[in-house]
């Protein structure tokens, strides 16, 4: 079985920086994109940015130039580095990545989830 576990959320004051992380462990073969997805209360989820395993990027217009997401493939591990939060960055943040297990067809994986609360 593939599991991913994200950490890192928590609460921080608007203007304020947190860095979350998210390993994938079990049975894989290979990881090809990963993500990071937010959902508020109320709302809907939504994406907040992805990477490829050849590492190109791509971000929601909300957080471009404030987060940055990149990945440590020898670790199967991807990282959301967010700055300058603000109270609309509030939510509930999701790690998703595509995975192949061993023998497997391509498969579409979620972490639990980690709240981040940006408030003063």
């Amino acid at each position: 079985q593939v599991q991913l576990v994200e950490s890192g959320g928590g609460l921080v004051q608007p203007g304020g920086s947190l860095r979350l992380s998210c390993a994938a462990s079990g049975s894989i073969f290979s990881i090809n994109a990963m993500g990071w997805y937010r959902q508020a209360p109320g709302k809907q989820r939504e994406l907040v940015a992805t990477i490829t395993s050849g590492v190109s990027t791509n971000y929601a217009d909300s957080v471009k130039g404030r987060f940055t997401i990149s990945r440590d493939n020898a670790k199967n591990t991807v990282y959301l580095q967010m700055n300058s939060l603000k109270p609309e960055d509030t939510a509930v943040y999701y790690c998703n990545a595509l995975i192949r297990p061993p023998g497997s067809k391509l498969g579409n994986y979620w972490g639990q989830g980690t709240q981040v609360t940006v408030s003063s």
